[in-house]
């Protein structure tokens, strides 16, 4: 018996892996992103090591690592004017991201991660191996190193869909002319060509300044920091190029029926909303009291957990609770310090349990910042958006919403209450938006497993696979300059001209001899 258990225990373990996860980005949406990861491999038996900004929550009970970047990586972003609701109001910052400023946070954060205490003990630790390794995708490549350091395929954790940026370092960049990306708020068909050529410069800037202001930067980097842990290790450095197009797969926090997506290579995979714990966890009996007795239904109120509707001016804050306490409408707003004056009908929760608001029966919409994590919640739960984007991907993941008839947009603005209560009203008014919302939850449902199921078997085929190389795009193999024909056009040019040269001194013999 004794021998019969242990043979057990030894085939339960065969298929557990080791698997290092990164979550390195100071923006606490991403981190949610992260622990679901952990969430689901831990429950699938696998051993993960957390690299992360933020400890989880929840702390798995076994097959656990955490290494914490807080003392480093808190104060990275935390004071930018981006990220302060006040400032933007007063200051409305552009709908196209800022190039610059983005790529410039990507490769100040990776510096910042790889110079950490914790994380150069821990990569130079040569008796640690990993079977697999998932880092989370944002504007800078260098993570990738990690794959060929330990020997082990890369998986990209992408927060958005499938936008060229993240395309590239698997496929190929996306036409212009027909994809969306998180830099500019339109979504196809592009109405005009003048925003077709704004795409296609978007996409032409980007590409200059990672090319002329960072990429050399990460491969300076790159080759100072993990040339001498390659050669602790008895290996040769590869080459940048090498290390960053070559990674296994990209798992998308988007699901397939968003529509009007690209196509995209099998190596990409859609996961959106894994994160979402289902079912969700009970309400607070406080708060479910309310909810509970909310005879008019409820609206929740919530600007994300990155932007703090407490630095929202007091005059404009004043206006909606005015606002507010007009509706018959039970509110439910995230805010987080205590206001004075609030109407009957409203109500302040410094915290709230998102998704279990949600989910609850009572609520009517969702007036949310356009997050792709509160998006892809109000999808799961099919409830209507009032959407007042503030910067990023937002601006693209409400006007989708729109496009859909799932939802209205606000500008951010010190117009607000005024804005919003003509939102609210056309909303309360007409049921076509609860009714389209929840068409497009059935789509967001109807999928063979659940999006935790494939983000486990995905990194699993990975690793059973080594690498799944059956699965990339012959486009990654291939040389930008063979992808665009320019060998081919060059041998047309070249022949033209021979044959022209040629015809030209033909003619002339011929008249010479003529």
């Amino acid at each position: 018996m004794f021998k019969l258990i242990l043979l057990l225990c030894t085939l339960s373990c065969i298929d557990a892996y080791k698997i290092l996860l990164l979550a390195q980005m100071p923006v606490r949406s991403l981190n949610i992103l992260g622990e679901g990861y952990l969430r689901h491999l831990t429950n699938a038996g696998h051993e993960v090591t957390y690299i992360s900004v933020y400890p989880p929550k929840n702390v798995p009970e076994k097959n656990f690592r955490h290494i914490d970047l807080s003392s480093t990586h808190m104060n990275l972003i935390s004071q930018d004017d981006i990220l302060n609701i006040g400032h933007l109001i007063r200051h409305p910052p552009a709908e196209h991201a800022d190039i610059e400023y983005i790529q410039k946070m990507g490769l100040i954060t990776a510096y910042t991660t790889f110079e950490n205490e914790k994380v150069k003990k821990f990569l130079d630790d040569t008796s640690e191996h990993f079977d697999a390794v998932i880092i989370e995708l944002f504007e800078s490549d260098l993570y990738a190193a990690l794959g060929p350091l330990y020997g082990c395929p890369v998986i990209w954790a992408y927060s958005m869909g499938p936008h060229w940026p993240a395309l590239r370092l698997v496929d190929e960049t996306t036409n212009p002319a027909y994809a969306m990306d998180y830099l500019t708020p339109d979504i196809p068909p592009f109405p005009t060509w003048g925003t077709r050529l704004l795409k296609f410069w978007t996409q032409i800037k980007w590409m200059f300044i990672k090319m002329t202001n960072i990429a050399h930067k990460e491969r300076t980097f790159y080759e100072q920091y993990f040339e001498p842990l390659f050669a602790k290790r008895n290996k040769l450095l590869p080459t940048y190029e090498d290390v960053i197009y070559n990674a296994s797969m990209v798992l998308s926090n988007e699901f397939p029926g968003n529509g009007l997506m690209p196509s995209v290579p099998q190596n990409f995979k859609f996961i959106g909303g894994y994160h979402i714990e289902t079912p969700p966890k009970p309400l607070p009996q406080e708060i479910r009291t309310i909810l509970d007795n909310a005879k008019h239904g409820f609206i929740y109120f919530s600007m994300g957990s990155t932007w703090k509707s407490k630095d929202i001016p007091k005059e404009v804050t004043k206006g909606l609770l005015d606002m507010f306490g007009t509706l018959k409408e039970t509110v439910i707003w995230k805010y987080e310090e205590d206001l004075q004056n609030v109407p009957k009908n409203v109500h302040i929760l410094k915290w709230a349990p998102q998704t279990s608001i949600l989910a609850h029966p009572n609520i009517l919409f969702f007036i949310t910042h356009g997050g792709l994590l509160s998006s892809i919640e109000s999808v799961h739960f099919g409830v209507p958006v009032i959407g007042v984007p503030i910067y990023f991907d937002q601006f693209i993941n409400i006007n989708r919403g729109v496009q859909r008839g799932s939802a209205l947009r606000v500008n951010l603005s010190m117009n607000l209450p005024k804005d919003l209560k003509v939102a609210i009203d056309t909303m309360v008014k007409d049921n076509t938006f609860q009714k389209r919302a929840e068409e497009i939850s059935k789509i967001y449902h109807d999928r063979p497993v659940s999006p935790g199921a494939e983000l486990v078997h995905w990194v699993e085929h990975v690793v059973r696979t080594r690498g799944a190389p059956h699965l990339r795009s012959p486009a990654s193999l291939m040389p930008a300059w063979e992808k665009m024909f320019l060998d081919v056009i060059a041998c047309i040019i070249l022949i033209s001209i021979v044959i022209v040269y040629s015809a030209k001194k033909a003619i002339k013999y011929l008249h010479f001899w003529g």
